[in-house]
């Protein structure tokens, strides 16, 4: 579920970085007559040559059936969740609207006072809205990797030093204009949260939603962790498409702090979407305005964009909502359904084609629309 930039990037696979850290885009349309979908995801392995796939499906009536491909690869073992991570971060901020600390249509500037400053950039201009919907037209700060993610495989970053790195480009647009899939946004999603807490954006996020839910496989690294938890299927990237592949299992993920830095499972991305529809985090108003959507041109046809939460179509109809991820190492796909359905899909490589991406989201519109 994460949209293909148009923006040139040199000397890498340009489609792997041009996912990192992306939101959700509609899945693939699965075709009425495709197979089931264990050799759906063995053909992820097999065809598109993906090292290894984890699936988990819950039926509407909240059963969870979990799947593997590939070798080495556990039942519902931890992966990078990359930009899910943002839904986690929006929550949290989204609790402090409902508690009255903090005003969704409020400029940035009330709780980081002159922080944004830059060309075009003036956070008095910028609401917390704008942020979470990727309307406020900040620039994008991971154009850093534009010549590959490898050599920052163990570098670690200040989030103002992320900051300061989207600050040397211009705005994208006046804030309102238009909507732009933005990192930064939620870099700075994450500063209002411990601004506003007076505590570590991590520890809001963990007690606030994953702790609150009972997300026993769900974390967020500490300063530092740069591994996985067990189990867990190793990760891969390469930056040229040429060269092998290198194992990035051991990764230092601040560079996507409150914007992509989370890990979980399959299994209990599903029980964190099928919890956040079910009203068990948010207020009824909070959830509201987060499924309010904007059209949202990167994510393909009728694609459509909330606050850090993504309306996709399904082939058998209705809508889904999820976001999905990317990390060097780790794709994840993933929505639920108002009526209790949800499928998380994770392979250990980012799709080095628009094909193979394809077929991964379309695994997803699979699972999503098989009977139950």
């Amino acid at each position: 579920m994460i949209p293909v930039r148009t923006r040139r990037w040199t000397g890498v696979s340009a489609l792997a970085l041009a996912v990192l850290y992306g939101p959700a885009i509609a899945p693939a349309q699965a075709d009425a007559t495709s197979a089931p979908l264990q050799d759906v995801l063995d053909d992820l392995v097999g065809k598109d040559k993906f090292p290894a796939v984890q699936a988990s499906v819950q039926d509407r009536h909240g059963k969870m059936t979990d799947y593997t491909a590939g070798d080495d690869v556990p039942v519902d073992g931890y992966v990078r969740i990359g930009s899910n991570t943002k839904t986690f971060t929006a929550v949290t901020l989204l609790q402090l609207v409902g508690e009255g600390k903090v005003k969704l249509d409020g400029p940035v500037d009330t709780y980081l006072p002159g922080l944004l400053r830059g060309k075009g950039v003036d956070g008095r201009r910028i609401t917390v809205r704008q942020l979470l919907q990727h309307t406020s037209g900040l620039p994008e700060y991971t154009d850093f990797l534009a010549k590959g993610a490898l050599p920052y495989q163990h570098t670690y970053f200040q989030p103002r030093e992320l900051l300061d790195l989207a600050l040397k480009n211009k705005a994208q647009f006046a804030p309102g204009a238009k909507w732009v899939y933005t990192n930064t946004n939620y870099i700075i999603a994450g500063l209002i949260i411990e601004k506003v807490t007076g505590r570590p954006a991590i520890e809001e996020i963990t007690k606030r939603t994953i702790d609150r839910i009972g997300l026993t496989h769900t974390y967020f690294p500490n300063v530092g962790d740069q591994t996985l938890r067990t189990p867990h299927a190793k990760g891969y990237h390469r930056d040229d498409p040429a060269k092998p592949r290198t194992d990035v299992t051991t990764y230092e993920p601040s560079q996507a702090w409150t914007a992509g830095q989370m890990i979980s499972t399959p299994g209990d991305l599903n029980r964190f979407f099928s919890a956040l529809l079910d009203g068990k985090l948010l207020k009824p108003a909070q959830l509201k305005q987060m499924r309010t959507t904007v059209k949202a041109p990167e994510l393909g046809p009728g694609g459509r964009y909330g606050l850090g939460l993504s309306a996709v179509k399904l082939s058998c109809g209705g809508t889904a909502w999820g976001h999905g991820g990317a990390i060097p190492g780790y794709y994840t796909t993933n929505a639920a359904t108002d009526d209790g359905r949800a499928a998380a899909i994770a392979v250990t490589h980012l799709p080095e084609t628009q094909e193979a991406r394809d077929h991964v989201e379309s695994a997803l519109d699979a699972a999503l629309c098989a009977k139950s």
